[in-house]
């Protein structure tokens, strides 16, 4: 059933409710679960603007010995070559000898 709130929603707004319960636990309803992408175990992060709005969102940590990967230069360079790849782009090879080969190769050119 639709309600004048209902209308005035802007397309692709998520909204639900939830109750909180003992000691202050709130489950997160069903369709924030897919928006946020996260289920049991993952965490989430609670924002309160100013005005009081709550903004959530489903937080990564990442383990200290793997927060190397996460570096905004690698990040840079994994979107690189993320792209590099979308565009066809790049050199296939049939076995991890060549690819070494042509990596070797490569650094010699550079040399």
């Amino acid at each position: 059933m639709s309600t004048s709130d209902d209308q005035h929603e802007p397309r692709g707004l998520t909204r639900a409710r939830a109750r909180l319960r003992q000691k202050a636990q709130l489950t997160l309803p069903e369709e924030v679960r897919q928006v946020l992408r996260v289920g049991e175990g993952d965490e989430v992060e609670f924002t309160v603007g100013a005005d009081g709005s709550v903004t959530v969102r489903g937080y990564v940590s990442v383990p200290s010995d793997q927060a190397w990967f996460f570096t905004p230069e690698r990040l840079a360079s994994k979107r690189q070559a993320d792209d590099e790849i979308a565009m066809d782009k790049g050199t296939v090879h049939d076995s991890g000898e060549a690819m070494f080969a042509h990596l070797a190769s490569l650094r010699r050119a550079e040399s």
